[in-house]
């Protein structure tokens, strides 16, 4: 059982070892530029969830507007 575990943290550090972060693995990069990828992306996934977001509520307000006006017209 041990030999499994041991085997399988082997394989994920060989295969994190392969994967690209999002900071600047250049020791001498200090602060924001060491992070910069990572602070961009940030960025862009804030804005696409705040335009989602308004999307979102400007149909739910359209469309409860257009069901009312719906109701009304059918009830009379």
């Amino acid at each position: 059982m041990f030999e499994k575990i041991t085997t399988f943290i082997g394989e994920v550090k060989s295969e994190l070892r392969k994967a690209t972060w999002p900071w600047d693995p250049d020791p001498k990069a200090r602060g924001f530029k060491k992070y910069k990828e990572l602070v961009d992306s940030t960025v862009v996934v804030l804005i696409a969830i705040t335009l989602l977001a308004g999307f979102v509520a400007v149909s739910d307000v359209l469309l409860m507007n257009a069901i009312q006006l719906i109701s009304k017209f059918f009830a009379g």
